[in-house]
């Protein structure tokens, strides 16, 4: 049986979730309200100008439409959102709430600095002093994707504070526990 493309519906913006047939998630932790994930490094988190469809918001709604918890044509559906984000190059965890209220209370907790934000980072040479504080502000050129760090204060530029601590040191190479402020 043939049937023409022109009776399906055509994917968009909000339903691009609709062409992943088979979401890869490395689900950590989910419950009714929440899932945890472990994002790879190289996925990025929301749609951009480089990538549309292969999101992990987009693996997230696939995930749940699949299994009939969440689809957007029902009444006053919520849209399953991402309550952090990390970069494209960077891999670690990302909370997913399932309903408003988990978002606004994930968001709320964030806001608030009750969930701290640590990342491991393999550094080339040894921190003096192997542990402490560092201060910039940064400043983001959107044309070129980069950002530039700068010891006083920047028009237009965002203060920055992160705690880090050397853990160990070996061949040249530090491994190096950061605390985003």
């Amino acid at each position: 049986l043939y049937i023409n493309d022109e009776f399906f519906d055509q994917p968009r913006e909000d339903n691009l979730f609709l062409t992943l047939f088979q979401p890869r998630l490395n689900i950590l932790y989910e419950d009714e309200n929440l899932l945890l994930l472990d994002k790879r490094p190289g996925l990025v988190v929301h749609a951009d100008e480089t990538e549309k469809v292969n999101t992990l918001i987009n693996h997230v709604q696939a995930y749940l439409y699949q299994k009939r918890e969440w689809n957007p044509r029902w009444e006053n559906a919520f849209t399953p959102a991402l309550c952090n984000r990390i970069d494209r190059n960077t891999g670690g965890i990302v909370m997913a709430a399932k309903n408003a209220e988990t978002l606004r209370v994930l968001n709320q907790k964030i806001r608030d600095r009750e969930i701290a934000k640590y990342y491991l980072a393999v550094i080339h040479g040894r921190m003096s002093p192997p542990q402490g504080k560092l201060e910039g502000f940064l400043l983001k050129d959107e044309d070129k994707a980069q950002v530039k760090v700068f010891r006083k204060p920047v028009p237009g530029g965002k203060s920055a504070a992160t705690l880090y601590k050397t853990l160990r040191t070996a061949g040249g190479l530090s491994l190096v526990e950061c605390e985003v402020l």
